[in-house]
């Protein structure tokens, strides 16, 4: 497997205007991924619910309310976990429930927000909504003909 060290996007300014960002957050994104891996923990998945919905579905079994925190600033959705119990003097002979803390990030979508989130069964469940406001959406262009 090959790894992407350098993206040259150059060829893709001159077709496209006023989306800079885009490829800025698209490199930045691409730095982040070769230096920080999250691995595997927590579990999530991602879910389409509809035209303009989402939801991430995040396992946190054993997390506790208080214990998890739901951050979102400028398109970056950041969900913590850390168990606030200390088991000093409890004595395991098998721990295979893991109760370590954890980052998850997601980067979302211009015009995604969060709506809202929900704990059951052990699944935190975020829900997102993509609303595009009604100046962003396509418009057509009438033309008008000299005469």
């Amino acid at each position: 497997m090959t790894k992407l060290t350098s993206l040259d996007l150059t060829p893709f300014y001159r077709q496209a205007i006023g989306i800079d960002s885009l490829f800025d957050r698209l490199m930045h994104n691409i730095d982040m991924a070769s230096t920080k891996s999250e691995g595997n923990y927590p579990p999530y998945n991602i879910i389409k619910t509809g035209e303009e919905s989402y939801e991430i579905q995040i396992a946190v079994a054993g997390f506790a309310e208080g214990e998890v925190e739901i951050n979102f600033h400028e398109g970056q959705l950041v969900i913590t976990g850390e168990k606030n119990t200390d088991d000093s003097d409890t004595q395991y002979l098998h721990r295979g429930i893991s109760a370590r803390k954890f980052i998850r990030t997601f980067q979302l979508s211009d015009y995604v927000e969060v709506r809202d989130a929900a704990m059951k069964d052990g699944i935190l469940t975020v829900s997102l909504q993509r609303i595009v406001p009604e100046e962003m959406k396509p418009k057509r262009i009438a033309i008008s003909y000299a005469k």
